[in-house]
């Protein structure tokens, strides 16, 4: 038992303190990154503020809106989509901010697009992802991430794309079937 104690008192200390709120500059390059070149300096982004609280960094006028890094999460994640995906996001945070969990975020957003009260895209749209990994604000580059790629066709199918409804190596697939998050999903690596 002595062994163990001292052990544990050689080891640094844990810090549970969040990490601080970066810059609103260098939450908006964070949250690009997952874009192409061509799209980032006309995208809408959306961070946080020194209370976690989320907000416009910057109004755009491009074609996407990007969400940035929670600096409350542990890993790195941000997501740029097309703006036509916008209501459909934005209900999903407003939910989970009032107490909705997951699987019922997805169930009440199915239900109000079935009625009417919610819009989806109209035609495909792309989302760009990076999970995991670290974004370094002096040569505004991320490392250790994965990259994820899809393209939103609400209420697709197998049957209406010829895509599988099972992950596959390396090649497209689509998640979500029938319903309006249908999305094809791409591997970095095809």
């Amino acid at each position: 038992m002595r062994l163990f104690t001292a052990s544990i008192l050689l080891l640094p200390p844990i810090s549970l303190a969040a990490q601080a709120t970066p810059e609103p500059a260098q939450q908006i390059a964070a949250a690009v990154s997952a874009l192409p070149e061509e799209e980032r300096a006309g995208a809408t982004v959306l961070g946080y503020d020194a209370d976690g609280k989320l907000l416009t960094l910057r109004k755009g006028t491009g074609e996407m809106t990007c969400l940035g890094h929670n600096p409350k999460e542990k890993d790195f994640h941000v997501a740029c989509y097309h703006n036509s995906m916008e209501p459909f996001m934005a209900r999903g945070r407003a939910l989970r901010a009032s107490g909705v969990k997951d699987p019922e975020v997805d169930s009440v957003r199915f239900r109000e697009v079935k009625q009417g009260k919610l819009a989806v895209p109209k035609g495909p749209s792309i989302m760009y992802q990076y999970f995991g990994g670290s974004f370094d604000p002096a040569t505004g580059t991320v490392s250790g991430a994965q990259l994820l790629y899809v393209v939103y066709i609400p209420f697709a199918t197998s049957a209406s794309t010829g895509l599988s409804a099972k992950p596959v190596r390396y090649a497209p697939w689509i998640m979500w079937p029938g319903t309006p998050k249908a999305h094809i999903m791409f591997a970095p690596k095809m």
